[in-house]
């Protein structure tokens, strides 16, 4: 079974930047989809952003132009760049993959994910 641990978050200013990971313990499917959603305080999970294996990706419109999700060498870490935040961006944000949305209309911002998760972090924009 695949683990997913995320690190990152914090509590930032308006305007500032903060980054979040997710890194991967154990053996991931090749047709995985990766997503960021975040859950604001009250309010349900949303999808933020995307990316699959081909690197393609995928943002909410309220994230575009200020959220970046990419992998990087090191194997199967994911990173979500956040900037300009504000303080509407306040909520835990969640990593989770899925290896069957290719069957199941693809890996995109609003799909429902039915694989793995990871515990949240909490960012905070004051």
């Amino acid at each position: 079974d695949v683990q997913l641990v995320e690190s990152g978050g914090g509590s930032v200013q308006a305007g500032g930047s903060l980054g979040l990971s997710c890194a991967t313990i154990g053996n991931l499917d090749s047709n995985w989809c990766m997503g960021w959603f975040r859950q604001p305080p009250g309010k349900g999970r949303d999808g933020v952003a995307t990316i699959d294996k081909d690197g393609k990706t995928t943002y909410a419109d309220s994230v575009k132009g200020r959220f970046t999700i990419s992998t990087d060498n090191a194997p199967n870490t994911w990173h979500l760049q956040m900037n300009t935040l504000t303080p509407e961006d306040t909520a835990i944000y969640y990593c989770a993959v899925d290896s069957s949305l290719i069957l199941r209309g693809g890996c995109r911002v609003g799909a429902e994910f039915l694989g793995t998760w990871g515990q949240g972090t909490q960012v905070t924009v004051s």
